[in-house]
């Protein structure tokens, strides 16, 4: 491999305690075929020098990368799956591939696999990812990155020539495996596992890991314990704020599936609204709603607790289910920000009238029944005439419900990046981009029919270019999180 000046290898995780993780050897797959390479993120981490060759050799061939982990680690963790605890997880169709430096930013990424094989966490599965699954884990990740969210990317997806059985989808199911980069895998159920066993130890010094790596402003608190709990609350509150203002329904709220950083990852069940619907649930598993879209923040909220509970032991300071109280403020306040903010305007001075305004926003869209992303890209930079007009929502928007919400917007100061409006294509189209099923399943139909891709490309294309439209107007993570 050609090292590009930017590859920064920093295996760390290794190091920790091998109570951990579990090395494991990947699948020798029998074909990789590239379907997928993020190049731009490739270079975040220089890896955009590799060859095609060079590439499949790494992500479906597993060939360590230089002065990095020498074997893959399959982690340990535990979990609520439904709020049923389940203390045979761990990672069973993935590992830990790789640890570097962003060139951007200098912090720790991994480099997780799905889809990679068995592992002792298996529980008898094959361990493989469909290729159907990778497509929709691309798309979802670049739906999010492109709506201003903190997500995983995914990075490579191979196909693997291998055929599945699966219950899900028609079989035999084409296979792949997928690399996201990410900037954690510690999980809320990697502490649960700690501290059911009783690891006080191991637990500390995962701790000080998390602080250094993800969290150092911790380290201030008088209990550095809690304020790691702090930062992971409002991490977690701003999360499930980024899935409020996205119309985004992650379908398995499970503890396993929040990681420390905040960081929204792991897309197997996932969909977008169609329409703002509380009880509109992405799993078809999920028969009670219990991770209906309404009730994802409470969902996130509890695994918080069980975080508190689990942290509990190595704290030194006062109860820590005391710090879990700020959710509901942060999450609340992380709506707010980011509702203006996606549609271009200062929220107003009045923190009160701020709140009813977006409550009001909201309430009309629920009432209207209009489709969930019309409003933020018809109402944005202040709901100008022009643009209400020439929407096909225009007569929705002349409603007892919205039309007070489109005076209070009226009265907003569009921010200065507004003038980006007449300039990126995005906004001079006819409508938002959706991401819903009835589009995700004809871009999968051309594969599996045809073995097209162009559908595929032109949804990523597409994304990416409204991605570009949203960060023109400063609605990105780096802008408006507090985080890692």
């Amino acid at each position: 491999m050609p090292v590009s000046p930017h590859y920064r290898p920093d295996p760390r995780y290794h190091a920790l305690d091998a109570e951990l993780y579990d090395p494991v050897t990947p699948a020798a797959f029998p074909e990789h075929r590239l379907r997928f390479r993020n190049q731009a993120w490739a270079g975040r981490v220089g890896l955009d020098t590799l060859t095609d060759a060079e590439w499949c050799r790494h992500f479906a061939g597993f060939q360590p990368l230089p002065d990095n982990l020498a074997t893959p680690l399959a982690l340990r963790y535990h979990g609520h799956q439904f709020r049923t605890y389940n203390p045979e997880l761990g990672d069973g169709r993935g590992f830990l591939f790789a640890q570097l430096r962003d060139v951007a930013d200098g912090r720790l990424l991994d480099l997780g696999t799905k889809g990679s094989g068995r592992t002792p966490w298996s529980r008898g599965a094959d361990g493989r990812l469909t290729l159907k699954g990778g497509v929709r884990e691309v798309l979802a990740s670049e739906m999010l990155e492109a709506m201003g969210c903190y997500t995983s990317r995914s990075l490579s997806l191979i196909e693997t020539g291998e055929s599945l059985v699966r219950q899900d989808e028609p079989s035999p199911a084409r296979s792949s495996v997928l690399v996201r980069l990410s900037h954690s895998h510690v999980r809320i159920g990697t502490f649960q596992r700690l501290a059911l066993r009783g690891e006080r130890d191991v637990m500390k010094r995962l701790v000080d890991y998390v602080i250094e790596q993800y969290w150092p402003s911790a380290a201030a608190d008088p209990d550095p314990v809690a304020g790691l709990l702090s930062c992971v609350v409002r991490a977690v509150a701003q999360m499930g704020a980024e899935w409020w203002v996205a119309g985004f329904v992650h379908g398995v709220v499970n503890s396993d599936n929040v990681v420390l950083t905040g960081e929204s990852f792991d897309y197997g069940p996932w969909r977008f609204l169609p329409r703002l619907d509380p009880g509109f649930t992405a799993a078809y598993f999920d028969d009670a709603g219990l991770y209906a879209f309404g009730r994802q923040p409470g969902a996130l909220l509890w695994n918080l607790e069980q975080l508190a509970r689990s942290l509990a032991p190595v704290s030194r300071g006062p109860e820590l289910q005391r710090r879990t109280g700020a959710f509901q403020t942060e999450f609340d306040r992380a709506v707010i920000a980011r509702t203006f903010a996606r549609l271009g305007l200062q929220a107003p001075g009045d923190a009160g009238r701020a709140r009813a305004l977006v409550g009001s926003f909201y309430d009309a869209m629920q009432t209207s029944g209009i489709a969930f992303q019309r409003p933020f890209f018809d109402l944005v930079g202040g709901a100008g005439e022009q643009r209400l007009q020439a929407s096909p929502a225009s007569g929705t928007y002349a409603s007892d419900a919205w039309r007070p919400v489109i005076d209070g917007l009226r009265e907003c100061e569009p921010l200065p990046a507004c003038t980006t409006l007449r300039t990126e294509p995005y906004w001079q189209g006819d409508g938002p981009l959706e991401m819903l099923v009835d589009h995700v399943e004809p871009v999968w139909q051309s594969i599996v029919e045809t073995d097209d891709w162009t559908p595929f490309r032109q949804a990523v294309d597409a994304l990416r270019a409204m991605g570009r439209a949203h960060r023109a107007l400063g609605y990105s993570p780096d802008t408006l999180r507090q985080g890692p």
